[in-house]
C-alpha cells in the first residue's frame, strides 16, 4: 500500500511539473519597446548602415532621430530598416504618408518622405507602444568651401604693398605707398581701425616680410632688427649678421637669412641672432615668396619657403623644406631641402600664399615669371608639397567677384580662410574674403 502511495505521489509531481513548465512556456510577454534602430548596408549608399540612430522614449509617441549622420545627398527612397525590440513583439507594422505594411526583415521602403511611424504591439496585446522615425541626412555638402565678402576695402586704393599678421587676438594690416608706413587693426576681418603711421621702421620696409610669433612682429634690414609689440612703436636691435629676408616663425623660432660668408639661416632668440649650419644656394628667394608651417604626415614639425625672386632676379620655381626632428643627427635637428630638383615642372610663381587647412597644402595666387597672373583657381598638395594640382572647382573655388591677383595674405584662423588684399596690373586691393570647408570641424 506505502508502495502504491509512493508511485502515485511520484506521477502527481511529475504531472505537475510539466503543467508548470507548460504555463512557463505559454507566458506571454507584456512588452512593447524599441531598442535600436538602423538602415541595412547599401554599397549604392555609402555611409548609410553607418548612421546613429536615436531611439527617445516619450510619454506618448517615442522618436527615433539621428544629428546629421546621413551623408550629404543620401537618397532614402529605397533602403531596409533594422529594428531591435525589447522583447519579440505580436505584431509591429509601419505607417508611411501612402501606404501602411508589416515588418518582416526584409522591407525596401521609402524613408524619404515624412512623418513615418512604428507600432508595436506586445505578444499578449496588453501593450502598444508608438514610434515617430525621422532620419535626417546633412543639408550642406561637407567637401564644399563657401566664401563670403568681409570688407570690401580697408583702406582707400592707392599703389601700397601691404601685410596682415596677426597679433594676440587682432589682425593688423600694414602697408607703404613707398613714401609712408601705415597701419590698421582689426579683431574680426570686418571693422577696421585706422592706428596710423607706425614709428621706428625704414622708409624701405618690405611690409611682406613682417612675420608675427602672436604676441611679437618683427622685421629685418641690414644689421637690424626691428620688433613690436603692438604694431605702432618699433625698437631695434643691433645684430652681427646682414639680413637677406626675413622668412618666417616657425619652431618657437624667429628665421632669417643673412649673409655670412654666402647665404645661411639664422633664428633670432632671446634678443639674439644666431646662425645655424644650413646654407641653402643661390637658388634661395630673398622676395616674394610664401612659407607655410604645419606638422608632416610622420610627427615631425615642417615648413616650406615657396617661390619668389633670388637675388640676381630670377623667378623660382623652389620649394624649399625645412624640417625638424631630435633624430636628425646634424644641424641641431633640422634639415633643409629643395624639393623641386626632383620635381622641376612646378610653375615658377612669385607673390604667392599658401596656407595648411584639412591636411593640404593650399596655394592662392600669383604671377610666373613673364608677370601672367596664374588665375581665380587654388593650387592644392596632398603630399605635402611635392605635387600640386588644381582644385576641384565645384568644390573649391573663390567667388566670381573675387579677382586673379598676387601678393595678398592667407591666414588661418578657427577654422576659416581669411584673404587680405593683393594687386594685379590695374590696381591694388584691400578688400576682406573668409572661406570656410563645411565639414572641417564635424569630426571635433
Amino acid at each position: 500500500m506505502k508502495r502504491f502511495l509512493y508511485i502515485t505521489l511520484c506521477v502527481l509531481l511529475a504531472v505537475l511539473s510539466a503543467c508548470n513548465k507548460k504555463n512557463s512556456t505559454d507566458t506571454k510577454s507584456s512588452v512593447a519597446k524599441l531598442t535600436a534602430f538602423s538602415f541595412a548596408k547599401n554599397d549604392s549608399m555609402p555611409g548609410l548602415a553607418a548612421a546613429v540612430f536615436t531611439v527617445e522614449e516619450r510619454l506618448d509617441t517615442g522618436l527615433v532621430w539621428d544629428k546629421d549622420s546621413i551623408l550629404y545627398g543620401t537618397e532614402l527612397d529605397s533602403v531596409v530598416p533594422r529594428f531591435v525590440f525589447a522583447a519579440t513583439p505580436g505584431a509591429a507594422y509601419l505607417t508611411l504618408p501612402d501606404t501602411t505594411c508589416n515588418l518582416t526583415g526584409y522591407d525596401t521602403l521609402d524613408f524619404s518622405v515624412l512623418p513615418i511611424y512604428l507600432t508595436i504591439r506586445s505578444q499578449d496585446g496588453t501593450a502598444v507602444k508608438t514610434y515617430e522615425i525621422r532620419p535626417t541626412v546633412h543639408q550642406v555638402d561637407p567637401d564644399l568651401y563657401t566664401w563670403e565678402e568681409l570688407c570690401p576695402s580697408i583702406y582707400s586704393p592707392d599703389e601700397s604693398e601691404q601685410r596682415v599678421v596677426e597679433l594676440g587676438d587682432e589682425f593688423i594690416m600694414i602697408k607703404n605707398n613707398g613714401f609712408a608706413l601705415h597701419a590698421y587693426t582689426s579683431e574680426n576681418g570686418t571693422d577696421w581701425t585706422d592706428i596710423g603711421e607706425p614709428s621706428g621702421l625704414p622708409y624701405g620696409t618690405k611690409v611682406r616680410q613682417i612675420i608675427s610669433d602672436g604676441t611679437t612682429l618683427y622685421y629685418g634690414e641690414g644689421n637690424n632688427l626691428y620688433s613690436s609689440t603692438d604694431g605702432q612703436t618699433w625698437t631695434s636691435a643691433t645684430t652681427p649678421y646682414s639680413i637677406y629676408a626675413m622668412l618666417l616663425y616657425w619652431n618657437n623660432l624667429v628665421w632669417a637669412l643673412v649673409e655670412n660668408n654666402g647665404y645661411q639661416l639664422a633664428t633670432w632668440h632671446n634678443n639674439q641672432l644666431d646662425t645655424t649650419n644650413l646654407r641653402p644656394n643661390d637658388f634661395f628667394p630673398i622676395s616674394d615668396f610664401a612659407t607655410v608651417c604645419f606638422q608632416s604626415a610622420s610627427e615631425r614639425e615642417r615648413a616650406m619657403i615657396i617661390g619668389g625672386f633670388a637675388e640676381n632676379g630670377l623667378s623660382l620655381n623652389t620649394r624649399w623644406n625645412l624640417e625638424y626632428s631630435r633624430h636628425i643627427p646634424d644641424n641641431g635637428g633640422y634639415r633643409l631641402q629643395d624639393f623641386s630638383i626632383d620635381r622641376p615642372s612646378f610653375t615658377t610663381l612669385t607673390g604667392i600664399s599658401v596656407i595648411w587647412y584639412n591636411n593640404q597644402l593650399l596655394m592662392f595666387g600669383g604671377v610666373d615669371a613673364n608677370m601672367t597672373y596664374f588665375g581665380r583657381d587654388i593650387l592644392i598638395s596632398n603630399d605635402e608639397g611635392l605635387n600640386w594640382s588644381k582644385a576641384d572647382t565645384t568644390k573649391n573655388q573663390l567667388p566670381a567677384v573675387y579677382k586673379a591677383r598676387q601678393k595678398q595674405t592667407a591666414i588661418v584662423r578657427d577654422d576659416y580662410i581669411y584673404l587680405f588684399g593683393g594687386q594685379d596690373k590695374d590696381a591694388t586691393y584691400s578688400d576682406v574674403y573668409r572661406g570656410r570647408l563645411n565639414s572641417i570641424n564635424w569630426n571635433k
